[in-house]
């Protein structure tokens, strides 16, 4: 019995490392080609994986996309967090419904194959299938959390190529633009943003409307604060090379604010391995002799 639930478990976990390997290596595949000459902008703007893998996974997943019924609120969420995490096109909907329906049926396979179903059919196949169902939206939720943090600590350096193009004589337009394109290798997450704000506005969109849809597509706090920031600038006439500064030294302060939380935090967080790991072995260590002591000692004694 624990030999058929440790093959299912280690299988699971065999499955969802290898798709793992799989994602990582497409995105630095994606990152190698941004190195390469694009268009200005236009290159920042796929985001997807090379031509022949992404027709394979949409193969794949194109018999089970249908399948879970969908509401336009849902599809509206599903779409929302899909940006967040960088993937914008409409294909990518239809993976991850897919996805939520191959992977349950894939684990069922592994369960049926490893023989694990024997110990309680309906407990094991109501596990596979919760947890399929849930590792898409575990996966991305953690692809959002990633690119909101490499949002966040490539905004500070944006800040400042915008303060020095600002105070070179460029309009702010057209500092977006040579920002996003300086960026495109080193923050390729704020590079491609501001490559859409930049898009947007040569399409007719105001400057304002323009980077508060940046706003809601990263869902970054501190790029609304940007965003209101650039509105009252405009609104009010202020200097914008002087408020940008200040904001990226306040972004400075409080990113190094967070950093000393996170480090008083430290202190508490090591309690637990402490108590689990550490402490036994001492005792052990310290106490283990003087037992085995005390213990040959009882033996002759009592016998």
């Amino acid at each position: 019995m624990w030999i058929a639930v440790s093959i299912f478990f280690a299988a699971f976990f065999l499955i969802f490392s290898a798709a793992l390997m799989v994602l990582y290596s497409l995105q630095r595949s994606r990152r190698i080609a941004r190195i390469g000459p694009a268009p200005q902008g236009a290159a920042m703007l796929t985001g997807a994986p090379a031509e022949p893998t992404r027709v394979k996974i949409e193969k794949l997943v194109a018999p089970f996309q249908k399948v879970l019924p969908r509401t336009e609120k849902e599809v509206s969420a599903v779409e929302r967090r899909l940006t967040q995490a960088g993937y914008r096109e409409s294909k990518y909907l239809n993976v991850f419904y897919g996805a939520k329906v191959a992977v349950p049926c894939l684990l069922c396979l592994v369960a049926t194959i490893s023989g694990a179903f024997r110990i309680s059919p309906l407990f094991v196949y109501t596990t596979a299938a919760a947890l399929g169902y849930l590792v898409p939206d575990f996966w991305l939720g953690q692809r959002i959390g990633r690119r909101q943090l490499q949002i966040g600590l490539g905004l500070p350096e944006a800040l400042d190529l915008l303060v020095i193009c600002v105070e070179a004589g460029l309009s702010i337009d057209r500092a977006t633009l040579r920002t996003a394109d300086e960026l495109r290798t080193s923050q390729p997450a704020i590079a491609e943003e501001m490559a859409l704000v930049s898009l947007e506005q040569r399409a007719g969109c105001p400057r304002g409307e323009a980077w508060k849809h940046c706003a809601e597509r990263t869902g970054v706090e501190s790029v609304r604060a940007l965003t209101a920031l650039l509105i009252q600038a405009d609104r009010f006439g202020t200097s914008v090379g002087k408020s940008l500064r200040a904001h990226s030294e306040a972004m400075r302060t409080r990113r190094r604010q967070d950093a000393e939380e996170q480090a008083a935090k430290t202190t508490v967080k090591l309690v637990f391995p402490l108590v689990l790991f550490i402490f036994p072995s001492i005792f052990v260590v310290t106490l283990g002799p003087s037992m085995i002591i005390m213990f040959e000692a009882f033996q002759q004694f009592f016998s």
